[in-house]
């Protein structure tokens, strides 16, 4: 489920929270940093009990419309597309996940009574809505497609959801469009994942943890190369975020001999440009490069296979 990229930002941010304190155990702090990434699998729960929430709220919704005091025509029959859905289907009769979203519910609930309510009345009003419902003969692939724009649209941006995800996780916010992105991508197969482990298989998991403890076991050596190699800067003008990138790139370049060079390069300078400062991109870039080949020359790269260097 989880990709190598993403799996570098969990790290990387269980790294900043350990080098922020003062005190901190490794293997605790290693702990952790695995719940947090397998935390993701609950974020996952969540979304899709929103989804079936919202597909439960329109039921009622539209029940109760009929037993206004002077109901309208649409009141008495109501377009049901919405409630028909494909995609509710699956998400109704999942028996082995209803558990798991009935739990994940109260996450949503529990933090704003009235969060249903409002991406629903959102919706009903959207252009989205109004084209769907006009459809004729709509197939499942229409289904996923309304559904799908259901989590663009109306979800993913929602400012209400992003303070009560914030309010279990303080990475959930980072997590959702990835999550997001699974969900839709299972949709498309008409699925729905039930993984245990957000990890695609035990390397990933070691992978993980390697790169967790390498970067804090070396901290001292690669703050060395980071100082010989960032021209003149003292190491606390370094944005702490800049030096982490760069330790675990260290970590990958020096300690793993199954990852190509080339891949950790792009990876971080990538990274970079999302979870630091402006001018980080150039300077990750600049010193790692600098670094690279200071390593080659001193033979310090040893992978498995030649085209990995």
């Amino acid at each position: 489920m989880i990709s190598r990229r993403h799996i570098r930002i969990k790290v990387m941010q269980s790294l900043y929270s350990y080098f922020s304190q003062k005190e901190s155990s490794i293997s605790i702090s290693e702990k952790e940093m695995l719940k947090h990434i397998e935390n993701i699998n609950e974020l996952h729960n969540v979304l899709l009990s929103l989804l079936l929430e919202i597909f439960k709220y329109a039921e009622t919704y539209f029940e109760d419309n009929k037993k206004k005091f002077l109901p309208s025509s649409e009141d008495l029959n109501p377009n049901t597309k919405f409630t028909d859905n494909f995609i509710f289907k699956i998400l109704k009769n999942s028996s082995s996940l209803l558990t798991k979203m009935k739990k994940s519910s109260s996450v949503l609930i529990d933090n704003d009574h009235d969060l249903i309510r409002k991406i629903f009345i959102e919706l009903i009003k959207s252009e989205t809505y109004a084209k769907f419902i006009l459809l004729e003969n709509s197939t499942k692939d229409d289904d996923v497609r309304f559904i799908n724009n259901i989590l663009n649209n109306h979800i993913l941006n929602n400012h209400v959801l992003h303070h009560v995800l914030e309010e279990n996780s303080i990475y959930w916010i980072d997590d959702l469009p990835f999550v997001a992105t699974i969900i839709m991508g299972n949709f498309k197969l008409y699925k729905l994942a039930n993984q245990k482990s957000v990890f695609k298989n035990l390397s990933d998991k070691n992978f993980s943890k390697e790169l967790f403890s390498g970067a804090i076991l070396n901290n001292e050596d690669y703050e060395k190369v980071i100082i010989d190699k960032s021209k003149n800067w003292d190491l606390e003008r370094i944005a702490l975020m800049d030096q982490i990138l760069i330790k675990m790139a260290f970590c990958e370049i020096l300690n793993m001999e199954d990852l190509p060079v080339k891949v950790t390069l792009n990876e971080y300078i990538e990274i970079s440009k999302y979870y630091s400062t402006t001018k980080s991109k150039m300077f990750v870039n600049g010193l790692l490069d600098n670094a690279i080949n200071d390593f080659k020359s001193k033979n310090m790269i040893k992978k498995s296979a030649k085209g990995l260097l």
